[in-house]
């Protein structure tokens, strides 16, 4: 009879081990520990696998497992011997264990770091992924337990299996003996391994996204028997996008006579529909969701679209229906869009799906766009299809993705696809929460190095339906963060739209340099101001006057495009008056055959909002249908509407512009390739697009270059690591005195210069007696640290008389000295102060942050950010990129102080905390930069626990 000694001899069951993971064909499977209980799935398991993959596991015809193999295989102490499994609708589809051995081979316990491993995949899954993915978890688990290297012996002519190893991407040894190949390989992650594994999730994630975006059929469910509901609307504007797809209606309670909804076949359920389905979109309450599920998984599904309601948004038994959800969806392999979603839209000529409550299908253009609230995403699609009042149009949508309360499918897998689809040129993304910031800035880094990525981030909390982790970082930390990383974060949707579409059909800019030409001296003027509080470089405005021709357009844009001290041009423009004035077609030809001189240039129009001017220009180049007539053919036109559909040189097509009629219905899209001239309603829309872009442009040069992160002989490593131990030793955190943080930073390099406590007077004076005259006294008071500004620091005392006036002075206005704390400490040479500070976040990461020290600095918020580790480019990007940097540069004639020794400073606290994750914060505060030299007058250190890392670690998706 077994004991309970007998069933988990070693350790408890390792519930941390489980994990849902993405598949290379974009499904979904759990991996968890093998148990005792699962000896009837694992004979199950075995009897579907071929005898050839049989062979290759066990090198000789094995047909069937004894009951001491059964035994085996699921009995683990999850030390030493411990088994993982894949799975899809609770059953197996694939195994991995290991074994530990000892340099006999046999089987051993710990300290012995090596054990064997070994593989067996179902062949009906073979070819998806599954056995890399058990092979990043399982040696995840065996770091875990001590063992720092797999020994695998492969039949030769197993090449799926060798492939899985060799393909990994870790430091490995092969040799051939006895006809069989043996692999071993360190489990110690590399470079190359990383990059392995977060390739491989990249496009599983981005199949994933696919599977739902671009289905071969899909069925709604809830549609209604009568006309209205979200089902039957759905449903509707799935039909009328043009839907290539199959496309069935699904309600358990349709009659059985029926066999159609709106010409589209009915079903009472999902099982009764012949053939497969790949998207279900799930329209009915929410109480009868897990029957849907349930439903779809059987019949193999392979996404949900969930637009139904009441989940985590609705208070704590929603958000426990919620993870129910999740988990039930993901038994079954399958990804959730929502629950309450939006809803999805794919504009491609062979998918054109919009399974959404958007009633009409956005124009097909370069644009893709994630929102999380269904409320944003109208008011996105709504901007693009408006035509008065709003910018002009340039393109059109190419994915839409409204994620809902997102327990599922996120930004980050949105990211993922957008990263290499190849109709999406530009990424537009309103986000409420980022539920995973560390992942989110990785993923924008890349995808904003090969196109645009657009974003407003929410201030508040997060929504009810959102699980978020917790940062303790200011939300204008996290917005300096996103820009590091390439994002360009705007603040309203109007900024959004208004950068996206300049983005989607123009070049990037070279530079700042911007020329300003037009037929209004007072518009073009107001231009000129805008970009000089946006921080371009305007040149003065070139006045055409109101009575401007096509061709004194066409001459003055030329011109203006021909200069090289010239990356930009903004063309102002006010209806004109009088018989010369020009039509928009000749407007719009005049510009475009101007533009098509110098492609590379991006140009800009504003107009004025006059009549019938806004009319004509927002419907010229809107988003939605839209029909194009021959020029000339309507009337009361108003004589000046410069904003046509202009084309720009680099088109592979040219469009001749012509006069569009707003009221159409009819879809007219440019032609693939075109740059199309935006043009905004104020001058300062127009350019804080522009100047978006312009920063945009400069990131993207810089990351072609971003440094390296610098090497220094002095540095301790080894040395700070043992102190870090000694004193974690004493406690779980804590921060440590002012004489181990000096000893901790003087490791790295960073000394700091001594402070003496001065309890009494005369304690003062010893201790201005061995440091040397001139001193500084200091209150070290939390309320009085740091604070020059209350009098609580007095600098320059020449003498031993100074120094005993300054103590009672100071115990005269602010308490005794043990309230005060005073120090005293050797005066550092003249400089601007200060202050350097890293923290890790448990979401974000390890930041590390720069400004000037004092109140100033704090109260207008005046820090710069970076992600660790830090390179010597982004260190010195951080020291000129707050708004006092002038400061350190010789600001009104002072003396400019040494900024490549603060760099240096900079580069060797990025290395301390990137090096030890136990220094879970520093600041050095003043840090003194003088001409020659930096001197840190105080520091802080303390030392915790790291927080546990996931972005090092096996993949997984969010925990549920």
């Amino acid at each position: 009879m077994q004991t309970s000694a007998d069933r988990q001899d070693r350790h408890q069951y390792p519930a941390h081990w489980e994990a849902d993971v993405v598949l290379r064909d974009g499904g979904t499977a759990r991996i968890r520990p093998i148990t005792i209980d699962d000896a009837d799935r694992l004979v199950s398991f075995y009897e579907q696998v071929s005898d050839e993959s049989k062979y290759y596991r066990f090198f000789a015809p094995y047909p069937r497992l004894s009951a001491k193999d059964v035994h085996r295989f699921t009995h683990h102490d999850f030390v030493d011997r411990v088994g993982l499994a894949a799975t899809i609708g609770g059953e197996f589809i694939a195994t991995v264990r290991y074994d530990r051995i000892g340099t006999d081979g046999l089987p051993a316990s710990a300290p012995a770091d090596e054990a064997e491993v070994a593989f067996l995949v179902q062949d009906a899954h073979q070819g998806r992924g599954v056995a890399s993915a058990l092979l990043e978890h399982i040696a995840a688990v065996a770091r875990e337990r001590g063992i720092r290297r797999f020994a695998a012996e492969v039949l030769p002519a197993n090449n799926k299996m060798i492939k899985v190893f060799t393909d990994a991407g870790y430091t490995q040894k092969r040799s051939f003996e006895d006809g069989v190949v043996r692999l071993e390989f360190d489990l110690e992650p590399t470079d190359r391994s990383l990059a392995v594994q977060r390739a491989r999730e990249q496009r599983a994630e981005a199949r994933s996204v696919r599977r739902l975006l671009a289905p071969g059929s899909v069925a709604v469910v809830g549609v209604g028997r009568a006309p209205g509901g979200v089902g039957r609307s759905v449903l509707g504007n799935i039909r009328d996008a043009g839907y290539g797809g199959r496309l069935h209606a699904v309600n358990k309670a349709f009659p059985a006579h029926i066999e159609e909804v709106d010409g589209v076949p009915a079903h009472r359920s999902v099982r009764d529909i012949d053939g497969p389905v790949d998207l279900a979109v799930v329209a009915v309450p929410a109480e009868q969701v897990p029957a849907v599920v349930a439903e779809c998984g059987e019949h193999g599904v392979q996404g949900l679209v969930v637009l139904s309601a009441g989940y985590a948004e609705s208070g704590p038994e929603g958000r426990e229906r919620q993870r129910a959800l999740v988990r039930q969806a993901r038994a079954y392999g399958m990804r959730i869009i929502g629950p309450n979603a939006f809803g999805i839209i794919n504009t491609a000529p062979d998918v054109r799906l919009n399974a959404s409550l958007a009633p009409q299908m956005p124009r097909p253009g370069r644009i893709g766009m994630f929102a999380q609230s269904g409320a944003i995403g109208i008011a996105l699609l709504s901007r693009l299809h408006r035509r008065g009042g709003g910018v002009t149009g340039v393109t059109g949508v190419s994915t839409f993705v409204s994620a809902g309360n997102r327990a599922d499918v996120s930004g980050n897998d949105v990211l993922q696809y957008w990263y290499d689809d190849p109709e999406t040129d530009v990424a537009l993304m309103y986000l409420e929460s980022i539920g995973n910031p560390r992942k989110f800035t990785r993923l924008a880094r890349r995808t904003a190095a090969a196109k645009p990525l657009v974003v407003v981030q929410g201030v508040g909390s997060a929504p009810q339906g959102h699980a978020v982790r917790a940062t303790r970082l200011p939300h204008a930390t996290v917005s300096a963060l996103l820009r590091q990383a390439g994002v360009i974060r705007v603040e309203t949707i109007t900024e959004l739209v208004d950068a996206g579409l300049l983005l989607a059909r123009q070049p990037l800019p070279a530079g700042p340099r911007v020329a300003i030409l037009g037929n209004s001296e007072s518009l073009g003027v107001l231009t000129y101001d805008r970009c000089l509080a946006e921080g371009l470089r305007p040149s003065r405005p070139v006045d055409l006057t109101t009575g401007a021709t096509a061709e004194d357009f066409h001459r003055a844009l030329t011109r203006a495009l021909a200069d090289d001290t010239c990356d930009s041009v903004v063309v102002t423009a006010i209806p004109a008056i009088g018989e010369a004035s020009p039509g928009d077609a000749e407007l719009a030809e005049a510009l475009r055959s101007a533009a098509a001189a110098v492609p590379g240039k991006p140009v800009l129009v504003v107009h004025v909002e006059l009549g019938g001017l806004a009319e004509a220009l927002s419907a010229a180049a809107s988003t939605a249908p839209q029909a194009v007539k021959a020029p000339g053919t309507e009337g009361g036109a108003h004589p000046f509407r410069p904003a046509e559909r202009l084309p720009i040189a680099g088109a592979e097509r040219p469009v001749t512009a012509g006069a569009v009629d707003s009221g159409s219905s009819a879809a007219t899209a440019p032609p693939e390739g075109t740059r199309l001239i935006p043009a905004y309603p104020a001058a300062e829309r127009a350019v804080r697009a522009l100047a978006e872009a312009v920063r945009y442009g400069q990131w993207r040069r810089e990351a072609m270059d971003p440094g390296k992160v610098p090497e220094y002989d002095d540095i301790d490593e080894k040395g700070a690591a043992r102190l870090i131990g000694e004193l974690l030793a004493r406690g779980e955190g804590l921060t440590i005195s002012d004489a181990e943080t000096c000893e901790l930073l003087g490791k790295y390099g960073i000394p700091v210069r001594r402070a003496l406590p001065a309890p009494t007077p005369d304690a003062a004076a010893e201790a201005a007696r061995f440091l040397g005259y001139p001193v500084a006294l200091k209150a070290t008071a939390p309320h009085l640290r740091h604070r020059a500004d209350l009098g609580g620091v007095r600098l320059d005392l020449a003498d031993e008389d100074q120094l005993r006036r300054t103590y009672a002075e100071l115990t005269e206005l602010f308490g005794k000295p043990e309230e005060l704390r005073p120090v005293v400490q050797g005066m550092a040479p003249r400089g601007v102060d200060t202050v350097v500070r890293a923290v890790i976040d448990p979401a974000a990461g390890a930041v590390l942050s720069f400004g000037l020290a004092g109140a100033t600095s704090q109260l207008l918020g005046d820090m710069a950010h970076r992600l660790v580790p830090v390179t010597d480019r982004e260190a010195t990007s951080l020291v000129r990129s707050i708004r006092t940097a002038p400061l350190l540069f010789g600001w009104r004639g002072s003396t400019p102080v040494d900024t490549p020794a603060l760099e240096e400073l900079l580069l060797r606290v990025s290395r301390l905390v990137d090096d030890h994750p136990e220094v879970v914060a520093v600041t050095l505060e003043p840090v003194v930069v003088a001409p020659h030299g930096v001197s840190v007058l105080g520091a802080t250190v303390r030392l915790a626990p790291p927080p546990a890392r996931d972005d090092l670690g096996p993949r997984t998706m969010p925990a549920y």
